[in-house]
């Protein structure tokens, strides 16, 4: 166990890798806009989001990706990326996937073995990979089986178990679907990154591949770091409804704690909110039919304080490991370190002054998201982000949100230049863009990050083998924040 007195510390900006930002669901959207849901970032000390770009079935891939672009930046407030899922393939996809790539900086792409409109087959998930690995990008997926689910879950009503346990109920947690998809992407000698990692099952198949030498990356939640699925049988239906989600929290008690003693010791390597809100009338949707419930729980802003609480605070991580969990690990997987996940020269100015001894209770009356319930409600967490800096910027101070406020004058009422069309015009300097590799949005700017995935076989820590400087190799340097990893890939 390790024990910690220290007052402050300055740390990279948190990386989410895995968000819901203005998300149609069943005809409406969460609750959670991409104004809402980064300004939440932002308190909880997370500089820059993740989020996705879904084509369903039929959906050109850049036409989503364009949407997406259009709805986010003129509404975040930190930086943020983009993946795109794949819900089909035929030969424009991969077309559209390459052109994702080469043009728009698109690095990763999600797939999904659950979801009628998105899932896809073996055969069309094979094909995928087989272009990720291609077009040098990085597969992901959602691993459920959809087919059987459907079954279990008409099972379940047709009995009458209408309520939210019949959610988890219907979702057993062996883990077949993320056992095929490991197999298929390591069939088609591709990384896979597999998202919200929320069963013991699951996490022990991530971790076996791993020690197999398999290229596989797990990512585990806040919410399944946190809580569990013992919610889902609370007799209040809004409580039980809050926490439904997909994969669903597991009942068994001990899987939080499981899932962080493998996120310390690094057979999971990145931590996501999957935030996607929904209030309680959007919930009440599914009031008399569990698989009506719109999926989504919080967690953008109290992702980076639940990881604390229960690695650093509990003993079971370090804080450099807090950081590669939190920050750095996600930075180098999605190929933006060192501009992220990194306090040194040349990187963004994302830090955070976290306070490990300051601690706060969470709640829905106080937080910053749009939604009314938290699924952290009453939970005392250990360690608050004072301050926090992006981009050179202070947005938060003392743990509060910096708002712009108007000031009330009269109207001016003096002369007016006209200004005519010979008037040079003043150019804005662009940001040095730093690299040749993919591509992140800085509040509506496109920024460089780093790497080919496939051609680069980096550490988690440290100098990467294609850094384009060779007087680093001969440079005497600590490791970056984060610490050092013993996964290579």
């Amino acid at each position: 166990m390790y024990i910690y007195y220290i007052s402050y510390l300055n740390i990279p900006g948190g990386i989410d890798p895995h968000t819901h930002l203005n998300l149609n669901c069943m005809g409406m959207n969460t609750a959670d806009d991409f104004y809402s849901g980064t300004k939440a970032a932002l308190a909880g000390g997370t500089t820059m989001i993740m989020d996705f770009a879904i084509a369903h079935k039929g959906e050109s891939l850049v036409e989503v990706y364009d949407k997406y672009r259009e709805l986010a930046d003129s509404k975040v407030c930190c930086d943020y990326g983009l993946h795109v899922g794949v819900s089909s393939w035929d030969d424009k996809v991969g077309t559209e996937m390459e052109t994702l790539t080469k043009e728009k900086g698109i690095n990763s792409f999600k797939t999904y073995l659950a979801y009628e409109e998105n899932m896809l087959e073996d055969d069309e998930l094979y094909r995928v990979y087989n272009k990720c690995r291609d077009i040098g990008a990085l597969a992901m997926v959602h691993a459920e089986n959809g087919k059987i689910i459907q079954m279990k879950a008409k099972e379940l009503i047709d009995i009458g178990v209408t309520g939210p346990e019949g959610h988890v109920l219907s979702r057993p947690e062996e883990a077949e679907a993320t056992q095929r998809a490991i197999t298929i992407a390591n069939q088609a000698n591709c990384p896979l990154y597999v998202v919200h990692v929320m069963s013991k099952s699951a996490a022990k198949v991530v971790s076996v591949a791993r020690r197999k030498g398999q290229v596989v990356l797990g990512e585990a939640l806040a919410a399944g770091l946190g809580t569990d699925g013992t919610n889902y049988w609370n007799k209040c239906w809004r409580h039980a409804a809050g926490y439904v989600m997909s994969p669903p929290l597991r009942p068994d008690s001990s899987t939080p704690g499981y899932l962080m003693d493998l996120l310390a010791n690094g057979d999971l390597q990145c931590t996501g909110s999957d935030n996607c809100t929904f209030n309680a009338d959007q919930k009440a949707i599914g009031k008399d039919d569990f698989r009506l419930i719109p999926n989504g729980v919080n967690g953008l802003e109290d992702r980076m304080s639940v990881v604390w609480e229960k690695g650093v605070h509990s003993g079971k991580m370090d804080p450099c490991r807090f950081v590669a969990a939190t920050s750095t690990a996600a930075a180098k997987v999605f190929n933006i370190y060192p501009k992220k996940g990194r306090i040194a020269a040349g990187s963004d100015a994302d830090v955070v002054v976290w306070n490990p001894n300051e601690t706060r209770t969470i709640s829905a009356k106080t937080h910053n998201h749009a939604v009314d319930f938290n699924i952290f409600e009453g939970m005392i967490c250990h360690g608050v982000p004072e301050v926090v800096i992006t981009r050179g910027h202070v947005v938060v101070e003392d743990g509060q949100v910096n708002k712009p406020c108007k000031v009330e004058r009269e109207p001016y009422t003096g002369p007016v230049i006209q200004v005519g069309a010979g008037t040079p015009e003043k150019k804005i300097p662009e940001s040095p863009i730093i690299g040749d590799g993919t591509e992140f949005v800085s509040r509506g700017k496109t920024q460089s990050g780093g790497r080919n995935l496939h051609e680069s076989s980096f550490a988690f820590s440290g100098a990467q083998i294609d850094d384009k400087d060779p007087k680093r190799i001969q440079t005497r340097v600590s490791n970056p924040p984060g610490g050092k990893s013993s996964g290579l890939w």
